[in-house]
Order: structure tokens, then C-alpha cells, then sequence
């Protein structure tokens, strides 16, 4: 009896076949995701019995100086508000240091109104008028760190808005000497704009299971967050200074990694802190998204291309569509949109404590279509846009291509 040969493929089998793969892989990465939201939580649990378990918090003459400091450049949505609450501090001793490079930037108004506010704060502020690599951000840096009286340093983004028991919460950990940064995990408020919207859905429901999962996966996290950095000036000379981040876009990123490497943990902070979006437009919002994935490519360029796995609804649709509408495929789908809205909540509701996000769920699936033309789009081309500047970005590297006039809007 002669065997008879397979029939061939077709395209719509071979369609139907990459489009299940992909949603079992997005499966997976949600399975993954609810471990390391478990694992995040249980250690959050465990900290705050320690916690319960002292009698009292910390005497303030164990809580150490530390030196803040604040690059600069225009002025972010509730800036002001957001100041304020670095001068409310409920700790004993800090300083403030805030630096500029453009001697016309409007934030140093705001600088002046809350010195004359808090005029008991230690309050600096530096104009930084040396511009020492692409970088402008750490350029300041470099220039403000000589007005830091501390050994102790800390550094956040300039729209960052922190608890009064932020630095209760973040310093502390450095105590440890083998802990050699601390970060901080962050929410987002957005503006009204819809691209507004889809930028704070996905730092609530995508940026941080992605942050945990690599925690989990790693045992520990291997980079720093630009919410909030905190860590020993010895440990930064140890790693070059400054200096050694000019050209490099993920600063914060690169910072932890660099003392990650030096055998030191990076610690995430009890803390959570949170970010005010412009109104972005949907083209905003795409260029933004455009730089921050073309930024996680080049610093983590293995895990970026494991992302193709983790677009969860667009391959389920894909599987829908390529298996026209069988049953089997709309289990598949009810499947992956029930892991993908349970592992979004629990991030943005019990981790993040964001409860605007349910005012925006409903922008999911359309945030979820829009993430892997972004993947896509970011393997093509390297130029990005910053703060009205635009950059060339090579492994990590940034060239300047086009500066901004002035002192531009937020990000």
C-alpha cells in the first residue's frame, strides 16, 4: 500500500500555527508575570511584619544625611506641587540640589519660589552652563555634584512627586553595605489626551510586571529606575563617576547595572512614587513609546526581542481571525484577555495602588494593537526624540542630530 504524501501547507495553516505560538508564549509570560507580582507582594508582606515587629521606627540621629539631586530642563505638569513634597520631608536632614543648563529656563522660577517658600530646606540651585556629552541630564549632574555636602546621593526625575515618608523608606536600605542602590516603582497620572491615557495604562499594566518579571527571573533586579536612584557617592566613584554615563540615554539603567556588577544588590524600595504626563498627542505618544523601547533594545537587547511573546491580544485576535472564528480559538482568546486584564489590575490596583486605571481599562486592547507596531518600528532606525532635542541612539550611545532652541517641553 503506497503512503500517501502530507498535503502542503497552506499559508493560513502556517498563519494559524506562529499566531498559536504566540499566544501560548503570551500565556506564559503571564503566568510568569503573576509569579513575580506574587513574589513582589510576599516580600512586601514580609518587610512590613519586620517592620510591625520593631517597636518603633528609626531614631532620627540613625537616619544619615543625604544630598538630592534634581536635573532640570522646562517646566513638568504639577511641578510645583511636585517640589514641594521633596521640602515636606519627614526626615531629619537633606539636602535639595537643583541644576539647569540653560541660564533662561523657566524652572528656575520655580526654583526661586520654593526657596523663598522653605527657606529653612537646604535648597541650591546650579546652573550648569558646560555641556560635557550628549547626555544634558547627566552633564548636569556631573556640574551639581560638587554642591552635594553628603555622602549619601540621590537622584530622581524632575516631574517625580514622593510620599512624605520617602526618604524614611528609600534610605534606610543603605545601611546594608552590600546593598548598593535603591529604586522606586512608580504610577503615573495622566492628562485628559488620549495619548495621555495610553502612556499611563501601560506603565501601570506593562512597565511594571516587566520590571518584576526581570526581578524574578534574576533574583534580583540588575538596573535602577530614573524614579529614583539612591545610593553611596563611593559607589558611584567606583563605577567611574558620572562622567562615565555622558552619552548614554538609559542613565538610570546603566548606573544600576554598572553597580549591580561590582557584586552590590539593587534594592526596590517600599516606596512609590508618582509621575504627572503631559498631554501628549497620539503622535507624542508614539514617539515617546518609540524611544523608550528603542532605549530597553539597546540595553537589553535578548530580553527586548522575548517581547515578541508577551503581545498577548494581538496573537490571540491573529489566532481568531486565522482560524476563522473556531471554537477552540475563542477559548484561547477568552484565556489570554482574562490573563492579560488580571495581571494588568493586580500590578496597576495592588502593587501601584493606581486606582485611575480603571477609569482607562478600557483603552486596553487598543494600547495592546498599538505595543508591537512600536516593537516593530524601534528595530527600524535609531533616531529618537528627547525633550525637543533629536539624538541618534547606538548601542545605548546617543549623537546629537538636532537641538532644541530652548528649554522645551517635558520629555
Amino acid at each position: 500500500m503506497l503512503l500517501m504524501p502530507p498535503p502542503p501547507l497552506t499559508a493560513r495553516a502556517v498563519l494559524e500555527a506562529v499566531a498559536v505560538i504566540g499566544t501560548v508564549g503570551s500565556l506564559f509570560f503571564y503566568f510568569l508575570s503573576a509569579l513575580s507580582l506574587a513574589s513582589f507582594l510576599r516580600d512586601k508582606r514580609k518587610r512590613d511584619r519586620r517592620k510591625k515587629l520593631k517597636a518603633a521606627p528609626l531614631p532620627e540621629s540613625q537616619l544619615p544625611p543625604v544630598s538630592i539631586l534634581k536635573p532640570l530642563k522646562g517646566v513638568d505638569p504639577e511641578i510645583w506641587e511636585s517640589f514641594c513634597t521633596h521640602c515636606e520631608q519627614e526626615y531629619p536632614q537633606f539636602q535639595l540640589i537643583f541644576g539647569v543648563n540653560d541660564p533662561g529656563d523657566p524652572a528656575i522660577e520655580v526654583v526661586r519660589r520654593l526657596q523663598a517658600k522653605y527657606p529653612n530646606c537646604a535648597i541650591d540651585l546650579i546652573v550648569c552652563d558646560r555641556v560635557l556629552g550628549a547626555n544634558i541630564k547627566v552633564s548636569n549632574l556631573v556640574q551639581m555634584l560638587p554642591a552635594a555636602r553628603h555622602e549619601l546621593l540621590l537622584v530622581n526625575d524632575s516631574d517625580i512627586r514622593v510620599p512624605s515618608d520617602y526618604l524614611r523608606k528609600v534610605i534606610p536600605p543603605l545601611a546594608d553595605a552590600s546593598v548598593g542602590l535603591v529604586t522606586c516603582l512608580y504610577r503615573a497620572v495622566a492628562s485628559p489626551t488620549l495619548g495621555s491615557r495610553l502612556e499611563a495604562l501601560g506603565i501601570s499594566t506593562d512597565f511594571v510586571p516587566g520590571v518584576l518579571s526581570a526581578r524574578f527571573l534574576e533574583k534580583g533586579l540588575r538596573f535602577g529606575l530614573g524614579s529614583t536612584l539612591a545610593f553611596r557617592r563611593g559607589d558611584l566613584e567606583a563605577v567611574g563617576g558620572f562622567e562615565a554615563l555622558l552619552d548614554y540615554l538609559a542613565d538610570d539603567y546603566e548606573l544600576g547595572r554598572r553597580i549591580s556588577a561590582t557584586g552590590k544588590r539593587v534594592e526596590l524600595s517600599a516606596a512609590t512614587v508618582t509621575t504627572f504626563l503631559p498631554a501628549y498627542t497620539l503622535r507624542q505618544f508614539f514617539r515617546h513609546q518609540l524611544r523608550w523601547s528603542r532605549t530597553i533594545r539597546d540595553a537589553r537587547r535578548w530580553g527586548y526581542t522575548g517581547l515578541l511573546f508577551t503581545f498577548g491580544l494581538p496573537w490571540a485576535l491573529l489566532t481568531l481571525l486565522a482560524a476563522r472564528g473556531a471554537a477552540w480559538a475563542w477559548v484561547l482568546f477568552a484565556l489570554t484577555f482574562a490573563g492579560r486584564l488580571a495581571v494588568g489590575l493586580v500590578a496597576a490596583v495592588v502593587v501601584l495602588d493606581d486606582q485611575q486605571v480603571f477609569r482607562n481599562i478600557f483603552l486596553l486592547p487598543l494600547r495592546d494593537l498599538i505595543a508591537p507596531l512600536v516593537w516593530a518600528a524601534s528595530f527600524v532606525g535609531s533616531r529618537i526624540h528627547w525633550r525637543g532635542d533629536v539624538f541618534d541612539l547606538k548601542n545605548g550611545r546617543l549623537t546629537i542630530v538636532k537641538s532644541a532652541p530652548s528649554a522645551g517641553s517635558k520629555k
